[in-house]
């Protein structure tokens, strides 16, 4: 039998329990704080790209954008923030909803030692302060899929504060330079989540599923340093890489693991900031960078007709590419924070000002959580520019396509090829592949044993590049052979009969004398002509540094 879930039913609006069989559910973010509010504050603002219009007038003034992000990341946990509840994606509607998630009378909230955990480890690797004493508030709103009237969170003294992310943009002519760059982080804060609404607008019902309600949430706060939903898009992903390599997080933005919402303004260089809009809900970094930067246009073009920007929050049709209106914020809403009367102040410690005797288990000490950080994405790349001699921006492409790296590394260490190779063939004709036919690398046809193997053949000169590439070919087709089957069948192996190869040089030198003329008078595109002739000939089985030696000795 379908879990009870609770219905909004018709034009009286009046909320009833029904039972449902399924259906796909749409989440409505939960309203930001004064978090969000203080955003629009800040004054400094980092490096800041200037915007025009398609077609600038004469004497029109540049435009610099300031960009804002909230990101909301679910905590990797069994139970919820304050419950006992267990937390699990696509579970039957309402069938992980305690007393507590439901806000029954007389029930108690009963802090997660995990999701603090969590919390003062993405601080420490996100080079933030670790508050000794934090707090917890009631933020109050009323809507159907918060029970309770009111949210937990950390308003006035949240648990890490004053941080900074290190990320990377593509620049130059083929995106291929990174330029590092730096976004202050306002502060950390534990939070719970709300539940979902579905809303079926055939039926005039909202149906609401509390399974979400309660779970734990990282809201990681930035400063306004962005200017541009490329940036934003990067220092975003760069958390995501940091959230999963500590594992406080899985991320997934698909399973909206991982929420943003961005602050956008725009104004004249030198003058005050602008009127600041919010677009909500972004679950996908590619949508983020859309979402961004039609905004930052939007409000350029509203205000250079003489309109003005209203302070009010947006959503993104990610199909048509733009954003809407869902309401404004003229009139500021007032959440009434007030202290959680039912949380005591959460006390963490570190070497210095742990008790004596104290039970590890009762005690959350900061600097042992610091001893188990693992090597974060920044200490991955360096490692691999340094063991493997690879470009910087080669190591970003690895860690930013998920499984690429564990791909590289199972390739590194079944192949006797150069590092060098291994990475050009992944991330050229491999990551190539991939992106051609849209799959993940989960998904790939060619396994690193394949690949390693295909390597060895090539390296050993068993085979020329253009016989390996066709032998890849074959691997993508799944047809379960292993590139030495693929060899023999096709016959790609090179030719080590060099008297068979000066023949057959001395037969196409013979066949085009133009072109042996041409070598003769000191033409640099003629042994090429002759050498890809004899390739032609040879189905790329001979070695090209060999045919050229042979045209060369024939030729003088």
């Amino acid at each position: 039998m379908a879990a009870p879930m609770l219905r909004w039913v018709g034009r009286g609006r009046r909320w009833t329990f029904a039972r449902v069989d399924g259906g796909s559910c749409h989440r409505r973010g939960a309203p930001t704080g004064s978090t969000s509010n203080r955003i629009r504050e800040q004054s400094s603002v980092a490096q800041q790209p200037l915007y025009t219009t398609q077609k600038p007038r004469k004497g029109e003034h540049k435009w610099a954008a300031v960009v804002g992000l909230e990101i909301h990341a679910q905590i990797s946990s069994n139970s919820k923030l304050f419950s006992g509840s267990q937390v699990r994606f696509s579970a039957p509607p309402n069938s992980l909803v305690s007393f507590f998630d439901a806000s029954l009378p007389g029930t108690l909230p009963v802090l997660n030692r995990r999701c603090v955990e969590a919390a003062v480890m993405t601080g420490l690797a996100l080079n933030c302060h670790i508050n000794k004493k934090s707090l917890f508030d009631r933020k109050h709103y009323f809507y159907a899929d918060l029970p309770a009237g009111y949210q937990i969170t950390q308003q006035r003294l949240p648990i890490a504060v004053n941080g900074s992310l290190t990320y990377g943009v593509c620049a130059g002519k083929k995106q291929s330079q990174v330029i590092p760059k730096t976004v202050r982080i306002k502060q950390i804060q534990l939070e719970q989540d709300s539940g979902k609404s579905l809303h079926d607008d055939l039926r005039s019902q909202t149906l609401i599923d509390l399974n979400r309600a309660g779970v734990g949430l990282l809201e990681v706060v930035l400063e306004p340093d962005l200017s541009c939903g490329e940036e934003a898009a990067a220092a975003v992903r760069e958390l995501q890489l940091i959230l999963q390599a500590l594992g406080t997080s899985q991320a997934n933005m698909a399973e909206g693991q991982l929420r943003v919402d961005a602050n956008i303004s725009v104004h004249h260089p030198g003058e005050p900031l602008g009127v600041r809009t919010e677009v909500k809900n972004l679950n996908s970094i590619r949508f983020l960078a859309k979402a961004i930067d039609y905004e930052i246009q939007r409000q350029i073009d509203e205000l250079e007709n003489g309109g003005e920007i209203l302070n009010e929050t947006r959503s993104f049709h990610h199909q048509l590419g733009y954003t809407m209106s869902m309401r404004d914020k003229e009139g500021k809403q007032d959440y009434r924070f007030m202290p959680e009367p039912n949380l005591p102040p959460l006390v963490l410690y570190d070497a210095t000002s742990l008790p004596a005797g104290a039970d590890p288990q009762q005690v959350i000490n900061i600097d042992q959580i610091r001893e188990t950080l693992p090597e974060l994405p920044s200490v991955t790349r360096e490692r691999l520019v340094q063991q493997y001699g690879m470009l910087l921006e080669h190591s970003f492409t690895l860690l930013n396509e998920v499984g690429l790296l564990e791909f590289f590394q199972n390739v590194i260490k079944e192949t006797r090829a150069e590092p060098k190779k291994v990475t050009s063939w992944v991330l050229n004709t491999f990551l190539g592949y991939l992106k051609q036919q849209n799959l993940a690398v989960s998904e790939s046809p060619v396994t690193p044993s394949a690949l390693a193997e295909l390597l060895d053949l090539l390296d050993s000169r068993a085979i020329s590049s253009a016989a390996a590439k066709q032998v890849f070919e074959e691997l993508w087709k799944r047809e379960g052979k292993t590139p030495g089957q693929i060899v023999s069948e096709k016959q790609l192996e090179l030719m080590e009969d060099r008297g068979a190869l000066e023949q057959l040089c001395h037969s196409v030198m013979e066949a085009h004398p133009q072109v042996v003329m041409d070598l003769k008078e000191g033409n640099p595109r003629a042994i090429n002509k002759l050498i890809g002739l004899v390739r032609k000939a040879t189905q790329s089985r001979a070695d090209p540094a060999m045919i050229k030696e042979i045209l060369e000795k024939l030729s003088s």
